[in-house]
């Protein structure tokens, strides 16, 4: 978006380079990154950037600072995931935003939606400095230094904030990244990153065992206790795959929680209903709908508690509403739709990109990093723009102003 810069990395990029960008990538994880990754950063003005983070503050605070909010989404959280000793905010969020045009032609960013939930927090930041040292974009005589960090942070802050907000006062070694058959996700190349980063040890939920209020793991054949949990194991993921548990969510545990899980279900596309911003498009209920609107093919229909764009339905029909039990109606809810601008000029045209705002909320509500999304399909997520090139997963990189 940053005409000169677009240009002139267009001109330069290689398919040599590319390659060596994702062999620098799987090298840098330990393993093999099964995601697309974009042939491009994408580089933004930094007052485009700020108005989306501003955004998402006011959105994220709008919930948490709302007695009236807050006990309207207590009936979000399912009994049998309701966790104790919830804290007064989340600590991880992450919103996100496509950009369309208003009716006088200037970009706007709309929420698309918002997630009180770890990302990629230590991958994203590898994967933006891959781009830069790649691509030398940093090595040109611009006279400015293009930057991903946010709120001022570098490696060095930024590695300590990770280390506060997930290690927190605890011996690395009784603190643990939790998760769903990890070696058999996606996301593997985040969890690795993260035990190199702080020293944390990636454990399968299967894996944990409770005796009395503590819980514990087998390692080398001795118990090593748990104090702090950084959790990525996603509750809809455990109901599909039926996972057996060694704990339940509902014992109250001598155990901290980088990020608490209740919040997984307070902030969620079950927030946007209650929202009021210019940046939020029109959303209801599912359940609460007086009738099912005529243009239907304006809006998507999306489950409440789902990752990577499961169930989700762009321009619904009448029969697949219809389809739903009227009792299953609750747990979805029907979204004006946005048509994003395709921003980012590639040999392919013009590519659409959403922008993911990363926060981290420990002491302040600070914004920390973005992810970008790029793609020309109907959905912007990596599994809906298969065959394609230039699209996948990016980094956002911005000049100071």
């Amino acid at each position: 978006m940053i005409p000169t810069l677009r240009q002139q990395f267009n001109a330069s990029f290689t398919r040599e380079k590319y390659h060596t960008f994702l062999r620098r990538i799987d090298d840098a994880c330990g393993t093999h990154v099964q995601f697309r990754l974009s042939e491009t950063p994408c580089f933004f003005p930094e007052t485009l950037l700020q108005r989306m983070v501003e955004a998402g503050k006011v959105l994220i605070r709008q919930l948490v600072e709302s007695p009236d909010y807050l006990a309207r989404s207590n009936a979000s959280i399912p009994e049998e995931f309701r966790v104790p000793n919830e804290p007064p905010h989340p600590m991880f969020v992450q919103v996100d935003f496509g950009l369309v045009r208003d009716a006088g032609g200037d970009l706007q960013p709309k929420l698309v939606e918002l997630q009180a939930f770890p990302s990629l927090y230590a991958y994203q930041a590898t994967l933006a400095q891959s781009y830069l040292d790649v691509h030398g974009l940093n090595e040109r005589d611009s006279g400015s230094e293009l930057k991903y960090f946010l709120s001022g942070l570098d490696e060095k802050s930024y590695r300590e904030l990770l280390r506060s907000a997930i290690v927190g006062h605890h011996d690395p070694e009784n603190v643990i990244l939790m998760e769903v058959h990890p070696q058999a996700q996606k996301t593997l190349p985040d969890f690795l990153l993260t035990e190199k980063m702080l020293g944390v040890r990636t454990v399968d939920i299967e894996a944990i065992k409770k005796h009395g209020s503590q819980l514990y793991y087998e390692r080398n054949g001795g118990r090593v206790p748990i104090r702090r949990i950084y959790n990525r194991a996603i509750v809809d993921e455990l109901q599909r795959k039926n996972v057996s548990l060694g704990f339940d969510w509902r014992d109250d545990l001598d155990v901290e929680w980088a990020g608490h899980p209740n919040w997984y279900f307070r902030i969620s596309k079950f927030s946007i209903p209650y929202l009021r911003h210019e940046s939020v498009p029109k959303t209801c209920f599912l359940n609460q709908l007086d009738r099912v609107p005529d243009d239907l093919q304006d809006y998507a229909l999306k489950p409440l508690y789902s990752f990577a764009g499961l169930g989700v339905v762009i321009a619904p029909k009448k029969e697949d509403i219809e389809a739903l039990p009227p009792e299953k109606r609750a747990e979805y809810i029907l979204q004006e739709r946005l048509h994003f601008e395709p921003i980012i000029e590639t040999p392919f045209g013009g590519t659409k990109a959403e922008v993911r705002v990363m926060y981290v909320w420990l002491g302040e509500l600070r914004p920390v990093l973005t992810i970008i999304r790029m793609g020309r399909g109907l959905m912007m997520g990596v599994d809906h723009n298969r065959n394609m090139e230039w699209v996948g997963a990016s980094a956002g990189l911005y000049l100071s102003e």
